[in-house]
């Protein structure tokens, strides 16, 4: 507001650069520029920039703003209005979002003012659906019609552009009707609704020489008021347009159907009230070792803890902080139970079938020891009837208000790999994470196979919907002597790591 006037005949013509400062230091790079508004000592710039806010960092600003009067491209030859400096900070924290800051730097001059206006671009998750169909496209091919397809580009802050879509081709016709597409917010306008949207109209040819037909151009402002009504551009070539006197256009594309859908995080559902609740299965099978034998990876010292008792509480620590009620079902599996020695796969840590929840992770902790003492170690190790168990659990409640994680802490050594696979791609369809937690010296290659990160499970010719398994194998945070977490964070980071995207997908 109230630039100086350094044009003699009519007023300047100004345009604000941005410079931002990096992170401890002390030079300026400059960030981006306005559009170069003429003849104006008021002017009201519509090119955004699009700054990551860091509420910890203090960010430095520099806006300068200088009078655009000759075709130099080095505005450091224009003549310079003033700069104001201010901290990001201090933009988000004003009133609205909205800060006036005087221009100083022109010696013995009033400089003006900048007003400053700051929004958080919060609308970038939605996600849109649509559908487009052309008329009377230029013919292109020699000897037939056009191949036409869409090429969508969203703008940028230096006025480039960038490719965000391509539509497919639709063979021999000047009259196509496109598949609708599906393309997130961010990517076609960056969450700034009023930013140019540029479509340019090719019509494909093998050798990769697509011919240009015609380009539009409009915002996702505009594309969303076709929501309630069909919208229809014209396709201009400006080649064309040059060269012919009577041109009109290169033919329309209709906008036929526009919808938005909002893409939720995990930490949506979680402030939404999604539950997460956890369920932890135990190795309790022969080739553990004998728990009364130091080499057992269940034996514990007076001095530190199993390998089992450590993983458990390391890990359950993390995970107890998301479970609302803190109460844990805690199964063994692989054990002879007393009194007549009958083999179980999923008995209850705390001997109570009809509840066997345990209190937070010291309760599971408790039950263990307790059961360590009453079973015998024995075998086959069987993954399957405790993974059915938890998916049956799920299946009763999936209205995403209930999320099951089951747990399970084991060697590695697996006897029923086709049934756990079955078991997997069933359970893959319900609201369910499985974390393996590998224990020991052994090699992991059946667990790493359970972890779909390579090739998804499948059994049977049924694959997976999702991948919902993650292992870890524990000797990779602990010290060598086995006895403490190296760094619980980052087993914390690799632990819960795919459970948010397993969430929502």
């Amino acid at each position: 507001r109230n630039l100086l006037d350094m044009d003699t005949f009519s007023k300047s013509d100004p345009v604000v650069i941005l410079f931002v400062q990096g992170t401890g230091s002390s030079e300026w790079k400059e960030f981006g520029r306005t559009e170069v508004i003429d003849n104006t000592l008021n002017p009201d710039f519509v090119r955004k920039f699009v700054l990551d806010y860091y509420f910890e960092e203090k960010q430095n600003l520099r806006f300068d703003v200088y009078n655009v009067d000759s075709k130099s491209c080095s505005i450091y030859k224009q003549d310079f209005l003033g700069q104001a400096f201010v901290a990001l900070g201090e933009v988000i924290g004003s009133q609205r979002g909205r800060l006036e800051r005087a221009l100083t730097g022109v010696p013995g001059k009033r400089c003006g003012t900048i007003l400053l206006l700051a929004e958080e671009l919060s609308n970038c998750r939605d996600i849109v659906t649509m559908q487009l169909c052309a008329n009377k496209l230029d013919k292109k091919d020699f000897f037939g019609k056009s191949d036409p397809f869409l090429v969508f580009y969203r703008s940028n802050e230096d006025g480039t552009f960038t490719i965000c879509h391509k539509t497919e081709v639709v063979k021999n016709t000047l009259n196509p009707v496109w598949q609708p597409f599906t393309i997130p917010v961010r990517a076609l306008c960056n969450g700034d609704y009023d930013r140019t949207v540029k479509i340019d109209v090719y019509d494909w040819d093998r050798d990769g020489s697509h011919d240009f037909i015609g380009e539009f151009a409009t915002s996702y402002r505009e594309l969303s008021r076709a929501q309630s009504q069909f919208t229809v551009y014209e396709v201009l070539n400006p080649r064309k347009k040059c060269k012919k006197k009577k041109y009109v256009n290169s033919g329309t594309v209709t906008l036929l159907s526009f919808s938005v859908e909002s893409e939720f995080t995990f930490v949506d559902y979680i402030r939404g009230g999604t539950q997460l609740n956890f369920t932890v299965a135990i190795d309790f099978t022969a080739s553990n070792g004998m728990p009364s034998q130091p080499t057992s990876l269940h034996y514990a010292s007076p001095y530190q803890l199993s390998a089992y008792a450590l993983a458990l509480k390391a890990v359950g620590e993390i995970i107890q902080d998301y479970d609302s009620d803190k109460l844990f079902p805690a199964y063994g599996f692989g054990a002879k139970l007393p009194p007549d020695g009958k083999i179980s796969h999923q008995f209850p840590l705390n001997n109570n079938e009809d509840n066997p929840s345990c209190a937070g992770i010291e309760g599971v902790l408790e039950s263990y020891l307790q059961s360590l003492r009453t079973v015998q170690l024995y075998g086959p190790t069987n993954f399957a009837p405790v993974i059915n168990q938890v998916a049956g659990t799920a299946a009763q409640v999936t209205d995403g208000s209930q999320y099951h994680v089951l747990l399970i802490i084991t060697d590695g050594v697996i006897s029923d790999m086709m049934q756990t696979k079955e078991a997997i791609v069933t359970a893959s369809a319900l609201p369910m994470s499985i974390i393996i937690v590998g224990v020991g010296p052994a090699e992991f290659d059946a667990m790493e196979e359970l972890d779909g990160d390579e090739v998804r499970v499948s059994s049977r010719g049924r694959y997976a919907e999702r991948d919902i398994v993650q292992f870890v194998p524990f000797r990779d945070y602990v010290d060598a002597a086995g006895s403490q977490v190296r760094s619980m964070a980052r087993l914390a980071r690799d632990v819960l790591a795919e459970i948010p995207e397993q969430l929502l997908s």
